[in-house]
């Protein structure tokens, strides 16, 4: 659907952006993460056809941005951080004059913002003056106007930025209802929604792409360390030490602290990329210490994005 090949893009002598390919699949829900001033708004920006690149190319199905950037922006609907609303409007006048806008016929015009008022949870404040609403309510509006001409792809910057947590979720249904028939790109840095909302992560930062994948693609392959935590009863640091700190795999041992008097936490850097876990249970077993619990740590999406993108 979407070819980026070699995206670049300068401002000054600030490199925003830095030979960017990446490859977008019809039907996916692909989210943009990285820390702020990374490129993903300019990103976004450059396929939406509102910022030239420096250099490389974009291609919109059979058509490419140097040729065909009108061809390119009629395929695609576009929700900027803060929607640019008309707040003097009511709701219904701002939809039909988008509608105008976009040269929809009078029949269609009618259906299609009665579609996109059930899509959107507007039903009920078509009668409202923009500049009443809540935040949340202006961006189910904003995304209104972005799928008024039914684009095949959608682009959101942000989406969600700004909402309470109940307005949050809300906007993640949206978005997931209508991306099981359009082609979605959104940028966000709230990890939690990224992880609930999107088919696949790619993670930029200083202009460039650090990782992609799904959520459990970057999980299995950011990185081989695991931590084992276990706790015991009867146990001392220094016998912990000797006993499971011989064991092939383990990298390092911390004590952490206990929720008892008698209780020895334990967390396990194991840097093998072998299960280990057996191990320090037999380990265990041959002594006279209670086991009383024994956990390796799934590895978090902000985990590895904190790893991804921290300074050096």
């Amino acid at each position: 659907m979407i070819h980026v090949e070699k995206l670049t893009k300068y401002y000054g002598d600030l490199c925003a952006v830095d030979q960017i390919d990446l490859d977008i699949h019809k039907g996916e829900i692909t989210g943009l993460l990285g820390p702020n001033g990374a490129g993903k708004t300019t990103t976004l920006r450059m396929l939406t056809g509102y910022l030239l690149p420096s250099s490389g190319g974009i291609q919109v199905k059979d058509f490419s941005i140097e040729d065909d950037m009108l061809q390119i922006k009629k395929l695609i609907g576009y929700l900027p951080e803060s929607a640019p609303l008309y707040h003097n409007m009511l709701v219904y006048d701002y939809l039909d004059y988008v509608a105008k806008v976009r040269d929809l016929d009078k029949q269609k015009k009618a259906e299609r913002i009665h579609e996109l008022a059930d899509i959107c949870g507007l039903t009920g404040i078509m009668h409202k003056g923009i500049g009443e609403l809540s935040k949340g309510l202006k961006q189910r509006v904003g995304l209104a106007h972005a799928m008024m001409d039914d684009p095949e792809i959608l682009v959101l910057d942000e989406p969600t930025s700004g909402l309470d947590p109940n307005q949050i979720v809300e906007i993640r249904d949206i978005i997931r209802r209508i991306g099981r028939e359009k082609t979605i790109i959104l940028s966000t840095h709230i990890l939690s929604e990224a992880e609930a909302t999107c088919d696949r992560i790619v993670i930029i930062d200083h202009g460039k792409i650090v990782a992609d994948g799904s959520t459990e693609t970057l999980k299995k392959t950011s990185g081989k360390e695991k931590i084992i935590n276990i706790s015991l009863i009867g146990a001392d640091m220094d016998a912990a030490q000797e006993r499971l700190g011989s064991i092939e795999g383990v990298a390092s041992i911390e004590q952490v602290e206990a929720t008892q008097p008698d209780e020895l936490r334990l967390k396990i850097s194991a840097s093998s990329e072998d299960d280990i876990r057996g191990a320090i249970y037999r380990g265990i077993k041959d002594t006279d210490w209670t086991l009383v619990e024994f956990h390796q740590e799934g590895k978090s999406l902000e985990k590895i994005f904190r790893e991804l993108t921290k300074e050096d």
